[in-house]
């Protein structure tokens, strides 16, 4: 007889197992809810995972993440200005949304709080695959967040931020949003905080018929906080999603991209930056379907990697049997500043389609000393020269976005980096 006996628990593991405990009496929401957060404790009872796990080989997040904060309700953080002047701002302040959000025309907006108390956002706490670990904590633990739901034909003027600010412990936040057919939005997600803490977030985004969203990702927590976070998006028939990722911060950092075409006609286009150093982990897996035929996606991904500093990139793209004539491209680009710093590139394609025009390439390389030279030589000192070609790399990305707004916010960001960290 073969015995297979469970690993002993690490502290986090316990640590979340028991505060499942006590706090499961204190989450919104019906039977149905309260179903969904069983099976998911019964999911990371079975262990976190570890480099065993294809998708988690690279993050061994059972090694990884040492200790879990305890809750804390009465921690206060600071409210914040929007990353683009104007926005509309829907705040979460450790984890509470707000009781008075801003009316914006031709968009619907609810506490995600109220959708867990009456079930209705129960079948959107499924998860999407067996080792899906962040979407298991995060429904376990949820307790509020925003449902934002924008009208068929809607053109919002300005951007919507989502900003999610922690002050330490532990926070769990779900940000669902439907775009109607022929809508046009910029939605502006901010993952940020102070002190240690650890913060899990779902963003879930559903495209209508022709709609166009751009939907950026600006996360920046503290050094020593741990970022687990997961988008999700269906595509519509002729949707365009543009999703910018800017990775500037956090101890531990798991960004998950899941994305399937659903209509065809539908474009995905990935582009982002990843900014390490110090002794930290970052890592950004993306699974992207191609399920329906006549569908085009291309993926850029720049990493500026200083200190001890680990990265990964992980990119999947899943060419179905009948997702014909789909265009698909992924590069990934590495520029390592420092001889402890590392980072792990793995693109893959599983295609099971014929006629297709499917490619990928990585590359990791530092900084080209022809280029410094050049600069030095016409009197540029060596600290400003290597600040300048390191902009320079990744600043390409965030000038495809083609909105003068938000590429000057986006690049005030990148200034604020190098500063602290060039």
């Amino acid at each position: 007889m073969n015995m297979h006996t469970q690993p002993q628990r690490t502290l986090a593991e316990t640590a979340i197992i028991d505060a499942f405990g006590e706090r499961l009496s204190l989450l919104p929401g019906d039977g149905a809810v309260t179903l969904k957060r069983d099976d998911a404790i019964e999911a990371i009872k079975s262990g976190l995972p570890t480099r065993r796990v294809e998708s988690w080989h690279y993050t061994d997040l059972r090694r990884l993440l040492t200790s879990v904060p305890d809750f804390d309700p009465t921690a206060s953080v600071r409210a914040v200005a929007p990353i683009v002047d104007g926005s509309a701002v829907l705040p979460l302040l450790n984890g509470v949304s707000a009781t008075k959000v801003p009316a914006i025309e031709g968009v619907t907006i609810q506490r995600l709080s109220e959708k867990l108390t009456d079930g209705s956002i129960a079948a959107g706490l499924d998860p999407y695959g067996t080792d899906d670990a962040i979407g298991a904590l995060n429904t376990a633990f949820v307790a509020d967040g925003y449902f934002v739901d924008i009208a068929d034909g809607a053109r919002l003027e300005k951007p919507i931020e989502l900003q999610n600010l922690q002050a330490g412990g532990q926070t769990h936040v779900r940000l669902p949003v439907r775009v109607g057919a022929d809508a046009r939005a910029t939605i502006v997600e901010r993952q940020s905080g102070e002190g240690s803490g650890l913060a899990s977030s779902v963003s879930q985004l559903v495209l209508g018929e022709g709609a166009e969203v751009m939907w950026l990702i600006v996360q920046e927590q503290p050094e020593t906080a741990t970022h687990l976070a997961q988008f999700k998006a269906h595509l519509g028939k002729n949707s365009k999603l543009t999703l910018f990722v800017m990775n500037a911060g956090g101890k531990l950092v798991r960004q998950e991209i899941v994305v399937k075409t659903t209509g065809e006609g539908a474009d995905f286009k990935l582009r982002g930056i990843n900014l390490l150093a110090g002794d930290t982990h970052t890592d950004v897996t993306m699974v992207l379907d191609h399920a329906v035929p006549r569908t085009t996606s291309t993926e850029i991904i720049r990493n500026v990697v200083t200190g001890r500093a680990h990265g990964v990139f992980q990119g999947r793209i899943n060419v179905h049997q009948y997702a014909q004539k789909t265009n698909a491209k992924m590069a990934c680009n590495t520029l390592l500043l420092s001889d402890d710093g590392e980072f792990s590139t793995k693109p893959e394609l599983e295609i099971f389609a014929d006629d297709v025009v499917c490619g990928h390439g990585a590359t990791v390389t530092e900084i080209d000393h022809d280029h410094l030279f050049y600069l030095m030589a016409r009197g540029v000192d060596e600290k400003s020269a290597r600040g300048l070609l390191v902009k320079a790399f990744v600043a390409e990305v965030i000038e495809e976005l083609d909105d003068e707004t938000i590429v000057d916010a986006l690049e005030a960001r990148l200034d604020g980096w190098f500063a602290a960290h060039g």
